[in-house]
């Protein structure tokens, strides 16, 4: 079951617990007669597993007394002491609604979890009092045609290894020994790992497990059920996929997901999970998401039918319910999913290792590339870094290598100067945060290697086993592998020493094979065969032809063993050779091998060459040396290569210091941008540094930009070398010189709150030689006018989202005009076309009026404008361009006839039937949890829009696109900083209203009255068809019916705009520009989530199939409209919704243009009628 109400340090207030299943070792039937194993009954049908223990249990209204006292209130697990009635009555409760199994109340009866209330020592007692209270119920219930089932509950316990910390993995192995083992003696059928958020705590549970097995003399089956955030993983950061290859090795007979979200979230990650799972399927979600109070929106009806969903897809085998469930849910789901056969085929996956993430063996992925640079053996940095405890600095080097294409890490840190057991726990404290991928333990002492594994959430590989001592390290390492779950390369080396031919090679592995496998249990995709790799180079007579033999002994082993994989230590094939000719040699070896079946490479990613690249000569000599090792092979190998140096440090020693200089920028680094800047000032001016490379650096940006071969976050990494370099700079120059080339005043104009697009031109600009004055936003006429008499500009900026927004730029237009100001004036913004600024704006200015569709082309016509040959042309190019609008605009009025004016309406079904609201409460949402805001952040508009990832966004990081990676991590790097530092916030409120329509308006009424208006909103109707206007979706006064309408207002922006002037202050231009990108779409996001809510309440939920991205195309029934967009144009309304909704209770504000601050909120109308969509009021025929 599930348990709740808590002290503070446990889970919610309202449920902390869920079931979940996973079979350790072999099948048992517990103490509970003569029935069917579980498994068995399975597959006869979708078993149903009980609901909310927590809720149920507030439900009961006890007191303190009823846990034992006031010290112990909101223990539930005390109650099987003090209430054993009030849990037996629950189980029964579940059981009569049709559960075939009910949980026992344990969720939190570890002794970590009972020392909080100081009870460690009672452990036992409870859990042997639970189970045999859920053991009785469910014999009373249980018969030979339906078998009830007991789960032993265990749940993840109130620390994470991973995350929190405070307990150790061996500590916990003893609390799970203790209560799996009270469990079993207590009769239960199986033991149930729930609400799992951190994989070591399952693997701490798992080996708990076994440990009671072995002092029990028996087995039970094992459950697993694992925890997905809203944002797609567990706590711990694995998804799904991760999640279940790195618990395989428990052998459980269900992996499952329950607690944290409602079914709709779960969808996705269930298909995975039924894709890839060797076991049955569990699902148990929460009631939906809890709203501001803690109740649950999902009816016992909405949650069977979005789980009968996932049994017609069939991905289930077992069924339940999680917080907020009751046996009201159990009964539907139980009536429900009786009409769906269980889940039969079964999922599978190719060979996998796993680190936060997986990592699949398949064809066209091989060979994985495992960086070899944190080992102390082989890198002198990393050995000084270690040596010197500079372990977060050493961890660094293992992201480097993940960053240059290593998908699995080895660690080594067998320096026999030190203390390998604690450098590795210090080193696996910080690298396990740095990467995600798998690791590969590189140890020979089991010791190590055990300890390692207690820091691995993933399944890791051991390096190395093999039979140089007969079976001496298979009995001892063999072992670990079973316990922790990991899989183990195994060398081609036996008691003879290692093999050196193909068929000595072929010989020890089938050897190792046979006992691994029939004597071991280990599974063949686990064992990963290392043939060896030995120096061609050295001229020692044994290893002549080894590298060919090693080619071979792959593919031998590959055919007589398919099920197993590979590895090479792939640079030991040309050790002692000369540098440039190793990267030449590894390359083409690595190239072979793979052709003949490698499945992973250790190798320097940074130092791999494309096979495809290598000179045909130089190709030549290596496939010489390999196919062919002789002296005269060798001999001719090292006479080319001996003087020839590294390409890659070819190209940087090539570049003249002004081409360097202009690569800073281009590239966005400053990585050696200073040392070059000392040395350009031994030859230049600063200035003529400036306007020199650097800015010729700044016009390949612009060109790049402009063919599409750089996005925005390119660009503003571009801008921040630029300042860098500038800043540098500035000390050296004369108080006299300037590298100004013009002065722009930069304003979002009058009304109008949004400035990120005006930041990116006050960026781009500043970084190119322009002085900008940026006024801020909500700039009237007057205060551009005064600023433009003081400062003299050469130009004007001006910035505007909305569609009023581009009419405040035509009043603007006419007030510097009246003010005898003339200077250019270029404006840009979602709002403006091209056509708009010369058929509004400019014939109301007496200077040139410019369009710039971005900040890259508005940098493009400030330089025209700077040169006085550009801006004779663009005075001339403007001047016919309004001779020629003129003329047409002549051309048009002559035909025009006078307008429509009879009165239409729409063809909207005024029959449809009306949704009641469930209240008409205010629903105010503080402080709303940002991860459950993420799933429906719309990463097309964050990557793709704002920071210009071109292409569909979710392809490129399925394709681990390295751009959009990188993007991706910066923004999630922003979330986790905002959810640490609280510099993210996000805030909610949203209403129900009675109303009903008159002719083109909206009359909204008071819920207490309901014949009183509050207020009428009048919208505008197409002037041609289909004639829509908002009013057509509620019911009319006439009708006689009342309808309904509901409003929300939504914000993520407090304190946004101070951090990120703050960032933009500091240089760090793309962290700036990302934060307000992001808070604007976290406050969409948020709106598309409170809209969802509305729908689930209002009666017309999303149907169970439903994609975000088909939410982010409003698939779903009903609309929502904001003011200043196309259906309700008019911003004056927002007032409307403002004297209705009194948002400044969450820290929105109007201002005095009518939009809302902070600039990151969104309100909206909500609509429920079956027809309506969005539309434009001015579609024209």
């Amino acid at each position: 079951m599930k348990l709740t109400a808590r002290k503070p340090v446990r889970r919610s207030a309202s449920d902390g617990a869920m079931p979940a299943r996973f079979r350790l070792l072999d099948g048992g039937m517990g103490m509970n007669g003569n029935k069917p194993p579980i498994q068995e009954r399975m597959k006869e049908k979708i078993l149903i597993l009980d609901g909310a223990m927590g809720t149920m249990i507030q439900e009961q209204r006890l007191t303190a007394e009823d846990f034992g006292g006031e010290e112990l209130e909101g223990c539930n697990e005390m109650l099987v002491l003090t209430r054993p009635d009030v849990i037996r009555g629950i189980h029964e409760q579940y059981l009569e609604a049709g559960a075939d199994i009910v949980e026992t109340n344990t969720f939190g009866a570890t002794s970590v979890v009972l020392a909080e209330y100081g009870i460690a020592d009672r452990a036992r007692e409870i859990n042997l009092a639970a189970a045999r209270l859920a053991v009785e119920a469910a014999k009373s219930y249980s018969t030979p045609e339906w078998p009830r089932y007991v789960a032993g509950a265990m749940g993840p316990t109130t620390k994470t290894l991973t995350v929190t910390g405070g307990v150790t993995f061996d500590e916990l192995v003893e609390s799970y020994y203790e209560q799996a083992l009270a469990l079993i003696e207590g009769g239960v059928d199986v033991l149930l790992l729930e609400t799992s958020q951190d994989t070591l705590n399952v693997k701490a549970g798992g080996a708990g497990i076994r440990k009671a097995f072995e002092t029990a003399g028996r087995t039970l089956p094992i459950m697993i059920s694992g925890t997905i955030e809203p944002m797609g993983t567990t706590l711990a950061g694995q998804a799904i996929d991760a999640f279940y290859v790195s618990l395989e090795h428990l052998r459980p007979i269900s992996v499952g997901m329950n607690c944290a979200t409602g079914p709709e979230f779960m969808r996705d990650h269930l298909r995975t999970l039924a894709g890839v799972a060797r076991t049955a399927v569990s699902c148990y979600p929460n009631a939906g998401l809890p709203d501001e109070i803690g109740h649950y929106h999902e009816t016992p009806e909405s949650l069977a039918q979005k789980m009968a969903g996932f049994a017609e897809q069939g991905w289930l085998n077992i069924a339940g319910g999680c917080c907020g469930t009751t046996p009201r849910h159990i009964r539907a789901l139980a009536e429900t999913l009786a009409r769906y056969r269980p889940r039969t085929v079964y999922g599978d996956h190719p060979p996998a290792v796993s680190g936060i993430e997986v990592v699949y063996v398949e064809p066209d992925n091989r060979p994985l590339m495992v960086g070899e640079r944190t080992n102390v053996l082989g890198s002198r940095k990393f050995k000084r870094l270690i040596a010197e405890g500079k372990y977060e600095e050493a961890a660094e080097i293992a992201r480097a290598q993940v960053k240059n294409g290593a998908h699995v890490i080895d660690v080594c840190l067998q320096d026999p100067d030190r203390d390998e057991a604690h450098d590795m726990e210090q080193f696996l404290r910080h690298v396990t945060k740095k990467v995600k991928v798998p690791l590969v333990i590189d140890s020979t002492d089991p010791r190590v290697v055990e300890l390692a594994l207690k820091y691995s959430q993933g399944k890791a590989i051991i390096n190395s086993i093999n039979l140089e001592d007969g079976e001496e390290k298979f009995q001892k390492v063999v072992p670990l592998m079973h316990r922790y779950g990991a899989a183990a390369v195994v060398g081609t080396i036996d008691e003879r020493g290692q093999a050196v031919t193909r068929e000595a090679k072929l010989e020890v592995a089938r050897r190792s094979y046979e006992l691994l496998v029939d004597k071991y249990g280990v599974a063949p995709e686990d064992i990963i065969f290392d043939p060896l790799v030995f120096p061609v180079g050295t001229g020692d007579e044994q290893y002549i032809g080894s590298a060919l033999e090693t080619i071979e002994g792959i593919r031998l082993i590959k055919q007589a063993m398919p099920a197993c994989q590979t590895i090479l230590g792939v640079s030991n094939v040309s050790f002692g050779l000369p540098e440039a000719g190793r990267e030449v040699l590894n390359s083409v070896f690595l190239y072979h091998c793979t052709k003949a079946g490698l499945d992973y490479a250790i190798v320097n990613t940074e130092k791999l060459q494309r096979f495809a690249s290598i000179p045909e000569e130089e190709r030549q000599l290596a496939e010489d040396l390999i196919f062919h090792t002789s002296e005269e092979t060798l001999a001719r190998f090292v006479a080319y290569f001996r003087n020839k140096k590294t390409e890659s440090a070819a190209p940087v020693s090539q570049l003249t210091l002004e081409e360097r200089l202009a690569r800073y920028i281009v590239e966005g680094s400053k990585d050696g941008l200073f040392a070059d800047l000392d040395e350009a000032l031994t030859r230049y001016k600063p200035l003529e540094i400036i306007n020199g490379p650097l800015m010729a650096g700044m016009d390949e940006v612009g060109r790049l930009f402009n063919n599409n071969e750089l996005i925005v976050a390119e660009v503003l990494q571009s801008a921040e070398a630029m300042k860098a370099a500038v800043s540098y700079l500035e000390p050296h120059m004369e108080k006299t010189e300037t590298a100004v080339k013009g002065k722009m005043i930069l304003a979002t104009v009058k009304g109008d709150v949004h400035d990120i697009g005006k930041n990116l031109v006050d960026i781009i600009l500043s970084n190119n030689g322009y002085e900008i004055v940026n006024l801020g936003i909500k700039v009237p006429p007057e205060q551009l006018i005064e600023a433009c008499r003081k400062e003299k500009p050469d130009m004007i900026g001006l910035s505007g989202l909305l569609v009023k927004s581009a009419q405040q730029m035509v009043v603007t237009a006419q007030d510097l005009k009246a003010a005898g100001i003339d200077v250019p004036l270029l404006v840009g913004g979602a709002a403006l076309t091209r056509k708009f600024t010369k058929t509004r704006i400019a014939p109301e200015y007496d200077g040139l009026v410019l369009y710039a569709k971005d900040a890259m082309n508005g940098l493009e016509l400030a330089n025209r404008l700077t040169d006085p040959e550009e801006r004779e042309r663009l005075v001339r190019e403007m001047r016919e361009e309004m001779e020629k609008l003129a003329q047409e605009a002549g051309k048009r009025s002559d035909g025009d006839g006078p307008a429509d004016t009879r009165a239409v309406r729409s063809e909207v079904n005024r029959e449809a039937p009306v949704h009641v609201p469930p209240d008409f409460e205010p629903h105010v949402l503080r402080d709303y949890p940002i991860n459950h805001i993420v799933p429906y952040v719309n990463m097309q508009m964050l990557l793709g829009h704002h920071l210009g990832v071109r292409g569909k966004v979710d392809q490129l990081l399925k394709q681990k696109d390295p751009k959009t990676l990188e993007l991706k991590a910066l923004v999630d790097d922003l979330l986790q900083e905002g959810a640490r530092n609280g510099t993210i916030s996000a805030h909610a409120m949203y209403r129900f209203f009675p109303a009903q329509s008159q002719g083109n308006s909206i009359i909204v009424y008071a819920p207490e009255q309901q014949d009183r208006p509050l207020v009428t909103f009048t919208f505008p109707r197409q002037r041609v068809a289909p004639y829509l206007c908002l009013s057509d979706y509620l019911k009319p006064v006439e009708s006689g019916i009342m309808d309904y309408v509901g409003f929300l207002v939504v914000t993520a922006g407090h304190g946004i705009a101070q951090e990120a002037a703050r960032l933009r202050e500091n240089g760090d231009y793309l962290r700036s520009h990302a934060l307000q990108a992001l808070a604007l779409e976290l406050a969409e996001g948020l709106a598309e989530r409170i809209h969802h809510i509305m729908r689930d309440t209002w009666g017309i939920p999303d149907p169970p199939t439903m994609t975000m991205q088909e939410r982010f195309g409003a698939r779903y029934q009903g609309i929502r409209v904001s003011f200043g967009y196309p259906a309700c144009p008019n911003l004056e309304d927002q007032r409307l919704l403002f004297d209705l909704m009194r948002p400044e209770q969450i820290g929105v504000h109007l201002t005095e243009g009518f939009m809302m601050e902070p600039e990151a909120s969104v309100s909206a109308m909500v609509f429920a009628h079956p027809d309506a969509k969005y539309f434009n009021v001015d579609k024209a025929e």
